[in-house]
């Protein structure tokens, strides 16, 4: 596998204080997309890690032999790192990074406070024909960098492997199923104007997750990759505030 990481898909880490943030890109994009949160978040004394799942931020053949276990694998591995060095830990995904982190809300609870899912995706019915699309074609045009706010760049692939697609269909129906066992408590980013996931996901997911303490956030003037867009403060205040309050501090001062 093809492993020259392209510039600024590089996976980070910073370490920080004792409440630490797994952030989870989505699929095709790279750590690029959540690179300034992490470096803000770190700031605020928050340990951070953003890794680069396999078959990402390389070229986009090297995606077509990946199994969505394997984003799996990376990020339970990078997960156990946060949770050895840090107290309280949450996950928080864009797009198919938040199906990545829901479906840890439901595996892997035990090292989570808690989940921020940005414009999360769980339903594409139509991801059932990849396989037969396979037959005809190998790839197809690439949905990254929908961003309003001009000048950013979250280091996506211009092609996608449709043998990819059939595995994040796989990902999608495994998380979906899920969602009723997942009960920790969840944050959730709508783009009012997104034009890769429709926000019906998002309302899927509110309806059928099963935490008590659940939330959902418009932002208004943001497309599909928030991180990058003109709401990040949105996204980035509302998540410290969101850890701060699931933190094991939080529960001893109630």
């Amino acid at each position: 596998m093809n492993q020259r990481i392209l510039p600024g898909a590089e996976p980070f880490r910073f370490d920080s204080g004792p409440k630490g943030a797994l952030l989870l890109h989505g699929f095709t994009g790279s750590p690029a997309s959540f690179r300034p949160i992490g470096e803000w978040l770190a700031a605020k004394g928050v340990t951070v890690a953003g890794p680069r799942l396999p078959g990402h931020g390389t070229t986009w053949e090297d995606l077509e032999s990946v199994r969505w276990q394997d984003w799996d694998g990376e990020a339970q591995s990078a997960l156990a790192d946060l949770a050895g060095r840090c107290r309280d830990v949450i996950v928080m995904g864009l797009s198919a990074g938040a199906t990545l982190g829901l479906h840890l809300g439901t595996t892997r609870a035990e090292q989570l406070r808690g989940v921020v899912a940005i414009n999360p995706l769980v339903r594409r019915p139509e991801f059932v024909f990849a396989p037969v699309i396979r037959l005809f074609t190998r790839s197809v045009r690439g949905i990254g960098n929908d961003i309003k706010k001009p000048g950013q760049d979250e280091v996506a692939y211009d092609r996608i492997p449709v043998k990819a697609i059939d595995q994040l269909g796989k990902l999608l129906r495994t998380t979906d199923r899920e969602l009723p066992s997942m009960t920790l408590p969840l944050l959730g980013f709508v783009s009012a104007e997104d034009h890769t996931v429709k926000p019906a996901n998002a309302e899927r997911v509110a309806r059928r997750v099963g935490s008590e303490r659940k939330e959902f956030v418009q932002l208004a003037n943001s497309y599909h990759v928030a991180t990058l867009d003109y709401d990040a403060d949105v996204i980035r205040e509302r998540t410290l505030a969101f850890l701060d309050s699931v933190s094991t501090g939080a529960e001893a001062s109630s």
